[in-house]
């Protein structure tokens, strides 16, 4: 997940030789029935749940089982390219014509391609969780423990969460990557997502709001700052928004009848 890198410092007029840790970045082509289906850039690990859970978002298959098999393979030669060659995932799904149009590409600063979006064509949000605003204080700073921020504050952070508490961390370069791991594992794992609670470290943009409704998941907050198409597709799918978690404080956009005021 990350390398160490050497680096010229500067610090008040001296210049010193220095290292630290640097947050990786590779490549991961994905082939869906032998097309060429997605280049991500990303953070090498839970490459399996990534590709679940993002052709799950993309409605490629509806369940983990639409999965005939899925390999990750490295591409690249010799051991001096480790740290860079990419990497490549090969899906054969139950349904050979399971394909998206092909050679969308998603970067690692979640600006690529994104799915065309259809406000309408949504589905809404099927949920009856309620939560506490202590919980929601207490889920975020559980999210935002990351040992690998703190070695290179490079990284994204997505906490997938239950009644019963943690269901998994993800951690990724982009946000949206992050997000398909994090439901990704819930697929893998049976998980109720109309239960579920996704904490971010991120901005929600329209596309994360649109992740969570396809998986159902009726809650979604972050430390940072959110945007307006995300607020409208809030509001017409009536999932909840929750923005500037930090503290005591959050800001509650859309959907405040899930947070129960004492």
């Amino acid at each position: 997940m990350y390398s160490t890198v050497s680096y010229i410092k500067i610090d008040d007029g001296s210049i010193l030789q220095a290292s630290h840790e640097v947050v990786m970045e590779v490549p991961l082509a994905v082939f869906v029935n032998g097309r060429h289906a997605l280049t991500a850039m990303i953070s090498p690990s839970r490459l399996e749940e990534f590709v679940t859970g993002f052709l799950y978002t993309e409605k490629i298959i509806s369940k983990p089982e639409d999965i005939e098999s899925l390999r990750i393979e490295e591409q690249g030669e010799g051991e001096e390219n480790k740290s860079t060659s990419g990497l490549s995932a090969n899906v054969l799904t139950k349904n050979p014509f399971s394909i998206m149009l092909s050679g969308k590409t998603v970067l690692s600063g979640c600006g690529g391609d994104t799915s065309y979006l259809d406000a309408d064509r949504l589905p809404k949000i099927q949920s009856d969780l309620v939560i506490e605003p202590f919980a929601v204080k207490n889920i975020m700073k559980d999210t935002l423990a990351s040992e690998l921020h703190t070695r290179t504050g490079g990284i994204h952070i997505v906490g997938l969460f239950g009644p019963e508490g943690r269901l998994c961390i993800m951690e990724d370069i982009g946000r949206h990557n992050a997000l398909d791991k994090a439901i990704g594992y819930g697929l893998k794992h049976g998980v109720d997502f109309s239960r579920t609670f996704v904490a971010s470290s991120g901005r929600l943009s329209s596309e994360m709001v649109r992740k969570c409704l396809i998986a159902n998941i009726p809650i979604i907050a972050s430390r940072g700052a959110t945007t307006t198409l995300a607020i409208r597709l809030g509001e017409q799918s009536g999932l909840t928004i929750l923005g500037f978690v930090r503290g005591q404080k959050m800001n509650i956009y859309t959907g405040a009848e899930r947070i129960r005021s004492k």
